[in-house]
């Protein structure tokens, strides 16, 4: 019986209609927890929002309370670039502006929808 090794894993590959769009809208409310969370505690879930980002846990903490907030319109872009959503700082700046929770709320569904866990299944034949 011969045996096969295998030498290199096939990676994931996601290819999602839209791919290019944010996967929700603003003002979309998919998870009851997250927007009351948002609502309730803004400053505990923007600082979580951008640590599962990949970025310091307090920056959003140095938001100012000036006419644009800066941190949440920088997080905006690095989530665009990151996942090559097509927008314009023009929105960003308009959602950062007028609503700020619900665009840290957009942010953290676009991370959850585009971190997808994958799962490898180990098929044995015998």
């Amino acid at each position: 019986m011969a045996t096969k090794m295998v030498i290199q894993q096939p990676k994931p590959l996601v290819v999602a209609p839209g791919a290019d769009q944010w996967s929700s809208s603003i003002c979309e409310c998919d998870n009851v927890n997250d927007c009351c969370f948002a609502l309730w505690c803004f400053p505990c879930f923007a600082c979580i929002t951008a640590r599962d980002h990949g970025e310091c846990l307090c920056l959003p903490l140095l938001e100012s309370f000036g006419l644009i907030p800066p941190i949440t319109m920088a997080m905006r872009v690095s989530v665009r670039r990151t996942y090559g959503i097509e927008d314009s700082i023009c929105n960003d700046c308009v959602y950062a502006c007028c609503c700020g929770p619900c665009s840290w709320c957009q942010i953290r569904r676009e991370l959850k929808a585009r971190e997808h866990p994958v799962t490898l299944f180990h098929n044995r034949a015998k």
